[in-house]
This record gives C-alpha cells, sequence and structure tokens, in this order.
C-alpha cells in the first residue's frame, strides 16, 4: 500500500473540523510555522455491517501544551480475516510515515500499534511481525498498555 498515487490518500481532516487538506502540506505549514512538535502515527479499523472502517491519523504532540489531531477515514469492503484487517493498519501507518519522511522530510516519532503485548488478546499475534516490519523501515513502534495517542485518536474516530 502506498499513498502515492490516488491524491485521494493524501485528503485529511483537522479532528473537529470539516475541511480536507493535503497531508503533506498541512505537515509542512505546520513545520514552517515555527512551533516544535513531535510526529505520532496510528491506526485502527473498525468492522460494520457490510464494510471496514480505517482511521489512520497524525498527532503533532506539543512539549507540555497538548496535541493536535489530523486523520483519514476510509470505508473499505469488510473484512473479515483478523490478521489481514491487523496488517491494514500496520500497512496505512507505514505508508504514511514514509510519504511525510520523503516529501516533507518529517521526521515521526513513532507509529502507534493499536494492538496489544498480552498475549490473551487476540491482536497480539500481529504485534511482533508489525513491530519488527516497522522497525526494520528505520521506525520506532509502540503497543498498549503504553499510552498511545495516535491509536486512541483513531479508535475514537473510528466508530
Amino acid at each position: 500500500m502506498t499513498m502515492e498515487g490516488d491524491r485521494s490518500d493524501r485528503r485529511f481532516k483537522v479532528m473537529g473540523g470539516r475541511r480536507t487538506h493535503d497531508v503533506c502540506q498541512y505537515v509542512a505549514q505546520m513545520q514552517n510555522s515555527g512551533s516544535q512538535f513531535s510526529l505520532v502515527i496510528g491506526c485502527d479499523s473498525q468492522n460494520h455491517r457490510n464494510h471496514t472502517v480505517y482511521v489512520t491519523t497524525v498527532v503533532f504532540r506539543f512539549p507540555r501544551s497538548g496535541a493536535h489531531v489530523i486523520y483519514r477515514k476510509e470505508k473499505v469492503p469488510k473484512i473479515l480475516d483478523m490478521w489481514t484487517k491487523l496488517w491494514g493498519e500496520t500497512e496505512r501507518s507505514v505508508a504514511l510515515a514514509h510519504l511525510l519522511r520523503d516529501e516533507v522530510g518529517a521526521e515521526v516519532e513513532q507509529i502507534d500499534l493499536d494492538f496489544n503485548t498480552d498475549p490473551a488478546h487476540p491482536s497480539n499475534k500481529v504485534l511482533s511481525a508489525s513491530s519488527g516490519y516497522i522497525q526494520s523501515l528505520g521506525f520506532q513502534s509502540a503497543a498498549k498498555p503504553n499510552l498511545l495517542m495516535a491509536a486512541w485518536a483513531a479508535d475514537s474516530l473510528c466508530q
């Protein structure tokens, strides 16, 4: 999965807003604003009656003063296989991290994985492969039970 071909893949909204923005232009504007922040990316998915919704987020974390979130919501045919659905979250996060790094020179501090480190949870089965893949590409990852701002935002927007 890449975000280079179809420009609609690059259309993100501000959490709580209605207008869409090109994600690269938006990040570049934030970088040029002089504000100090770190970038965290996350994705979550939710199955509905006839489709699966993916929400990919970019969180701008401002030291000691909160965060700002932009997101992309995508509706795809329903994915019943858990591994495939969760791997789709990893693919979307990695594609976005690459896009921001390659086109804007943005440093992604972390990719949040909405997977659990506890083997009792089904998402744990994808965690090792996803975190290894992400780290092999030069990015850092984090998983539950750690505080995951980007995963939390994606989860709340997926409902």
